[in-house]
């Protein structure tokens, strides 16, 4: 199931990634996929930095590079 790590730590588990809409809407904007050790992924706001978005230290820790803004983390048989 997938979960939103918004940028000022808040977790919401079982978010709907059924869409790249919603996807989209969740990160808001463009998408980009961050791949995590075993079988998970990242998906964040690809523009996220130009945008200025927050620094998301919890994304941060598990990806072992800066991340900005909300992301969701889902494992890779959930994306279409």
């Amino acid at each position: 199931m997938a979960k939103l790590i918004k940028a000022d730590e808040t977790i919401i588990k079982d978010v709907d990634i059924s869409t790249l809409k919603q996807m989209q809407n969740l990160v808001g904007g463009y998408i980009e996929i961050v791949y995590l050790d075993g079988d998970e992924l990242m998906i964040v706001n690809e523009e996220g930095v130009l945008f200025g978005l927050p620094h998301n230290v919890l994304a941060s820790a598990l990806s072992g590079r800066i991340i900005v803004g909300d992301v969701i983390i889902a494992k890779n048989l959930e994306i279409n």
